[in-house]
């Protein structure tokens, strides 16, 4: 027997209108079907069994009378203890359906002929690609070839001889889908799913294309050109709609996707955005008395003009010698930045003139007597 609170389950009150009772199912239905219970699907389920089980009381007048006098009702046994009643009213489940399927963005009533026939787009092909540098500041025009599935023009993409050797497939009579029946403890419960035998066309072919051999599609080598815009960045995508592989039932192609990869930048220089960004190490004479030194570009080397007093962390720019946009424009700068190394050590010429700058300097450092430094 049956001793559970069918109103607290619901969030009723006992004296709820029928009315009361059915909005209250329907919206704890939503709430706890199992689809949207992935991570505890048998709580989920368990939750929602009780719901029915309530709802099916609450909602029959006799049985409700029953279970306020006595607190319970007889519970049936075997197979019915599900009226298989509709609690909305109607067809067995009907109301049912179209509540999931507004909740869950499907259509549960589309007809066979949408359900054979949907238009599916092809599946989307990728193709990597590699480029110089020199090629990212001007851009570049490429050849590709990659191989696609293309509809079959013997048979029209349909598999079948002159694209009309069908025949009504015996196992689902042209419904495309497979009704199943099982008796359970709330009743005898109806799914449907697509037929393993026609694949949910609700024909199969009675004498195949010679062409393609009953798929509906061959395998095309496809050649094209493509221009690789200047500017474009490591990893970045350029789509070309309609260049990928067939679709099914008439189906769009879906697109072709090429990965464009840079190959390796010169030795030191780092890219963000449009401009390259790098470090270099001077002297510290040259980082006193300025100087002219060559670096890594993007394009060969460049000279860099390191000026008297240069500080050790300073950044210099070379403008226009970055990377082009790929929307088009100037090109962004080189950013350096510069290090300046202290030597770890010096021989006796080197140590005497930077002593005697010392001393012009005033500065007071150590003073070296035998081998050793004191103030």
């Amino acid at each position: 027997m049956a001793k559970k609170d069918y109103y607290e389950i619901l969030g009723v009150p006992k004296n709820a209108s029928a009315e009361d009772i059915k909005r209250a199912y329907k919206e704890l239905v939503k709430k706890w079907h199992p689809d949207l219970h992935s991570s505890d699907k048998a709580k989920a389920e368990e939750k929602f069994k009780e719901l029915r089980e309530a709802y099916e009381v609450l909602s029959d007048s006799q049985k409700r009378a029953q279970y306020d006098k006595f607190g319970y009702v007889g519970q049936p046994s075997g197979t019915e203890g599900w009226s298989g009643g509709n609690p909305f009213g109607g067809s067995p489940f009907s109301d049912l359906e179209d509540l999931f399927g507004t909740f869950f963005g499907q259509n549960t009533r589309t007809s066979q002929k949408d359900r054979k026939y949907r238009k599916v787009k092809g599946e989307d092909i990728y193709v990597t690609i590699w480029i110089n540098v020199k090629d990212v500041l001007y851009g570049m025009d490429k050849e590709i070839e990659y191989t696609r599935y293309e509809t079959c023009s013997a048979c029209h993409g349909t598999g079948a001889k002159n694209g009309t050797a069908f025949k009504t497939c015996p196992k689902c009579h042209g419904a495309g889908v497979v009704t199943t029946r099982q008796r359970t403890f709330f009743g005898i419960m109806t799914s449907q799913s697509t037929c393993d035998m026609c694949g949910g066309s609700g024909r199969i072919i009675s004498e195949k294309c010679p062409v393609c051999g009953g798929r509906g599609k061959v395998t095309k080598k496809r050649k094209m050109k493509l221009r690789i815009p200047a500017g474009v960045e490591d990893g970045g995508r350029i789509r070309i709609p309609n260049g990928g592989h067939a679709g099914e039932n008439e189906g769009p192609y879906g697109d072709l996707f090429i990965i464009v990869r840079i190959k390796e930048m010169p030795s030191g220089i780092k890219r963000d955005g449009k401009n390259a960004y790098s470090e270099t190490v001077i002297d510290f004479s040259q980082a006193a008395l300025g100087a002219l030194i060559e670096i890594n570009g993007l394009e060969g080397k460049e000279e860099l003009n390191i000026p008297a007093g240069t500080q050790p962390g300073t950044i210099f720019k070379l403008k226009g010698s970055g990377f082009p946009p790929v929307s088009g424009g100037q090109r962004g700068d080189h950013v350096v930045k510069v290090n300046v190394e202290i030597p770890h050590s010096l021989n006796a010429e080197q140590e005497e003139l930077l002593r005697k700058y010392a001393e012009i300097t005033h500065a007071n450092v150590r003073e070296k007597k035998h081998g050793f430094f004191r103030r």
